[in-house]
């Protein structure tokens, strides 16, 4: 768990990324940046902010942000089901859009030889895919339910929109069992 002091230094420096960037927001957006460290408690090496502008029953939309060489684990969108176990929902479908910076994106595909993102330290088989997609400034991929990624910022980190479907980030499958997504740190305080 990341401590308050850290929260709202990460914080500070994902406003001044965006303010940088030219991405406007309203004074709740900047009050309300979420930073997610997968409960690994190495927010430099794994983790992001978001700011979550819409999240309803069709679609959301967010910004992600990442600092120099940070990652977001592997991870896939698995499809939603009842009580009953019937599928209601196949799973979140997302585009990456590429705001500034760059953003190195792993998808399920023929391994890149040489990739440019290296994984922080993590229990084999954590990191799995290797079908390299380089997104810079205006570049965008849609990613598919159920399908295993996990992506990257370089040297100078990096901002993405994201547009999806509906968002259930506590329903997201990780492939290193350590990982809880929803926030435990300073944020709730």
């Amino acid at each position: 768990m990341i401590s308050k002091e850290q929260f709202n230094e990460y914080r500070e420096q994902c406003l001044k990324m965006l303010d940088e960037a030219g991405i406007a927001l309203t004074e709740h957006d900047r009050q309300h940046i979420e930073v997610a460290d997968f409960g690994l408690s190495d927010l430099l090496h794994t983790g992001l902010g978001l700011v979550v502008y819409e999240n309803n029953d069709r679609y959301c939309a967010k910004e992600l942000m990442l600092l120099p060489h940070q990652t977001c684990p592997q991870h896939l969108h698995p499809p939603i089901k009842d009580a009953d176990g019937a599928v209601v929902d196949m799973g979140k479908r997302e585009t990456f859009r590429c705001r500034a910076g760059e953003v190195y994106l792993y998808v399920c595909g023929e391994p890149t030889p040489r990739p440019k993102a290296k994984p922080p330290d993590a229990k084999p088989g954590c990191y799995t895919v290797w079908h390299e997609v380089v997104l810079r400034p205006g570049e965008q991929y849609t990613i598919e339910p159920g399908i295993w990624h996990w992506f990257q910022a370089g040297d100078d980190g990096a901002i993405v929109s994201e547009f999806s479907s509906t968002s259930r980030d506590e329903a997201d499958v990780f492939a290193d069992p350590r990982i809880r997504r929803m926030p435990e740190s300073g944020q709730q305080s």
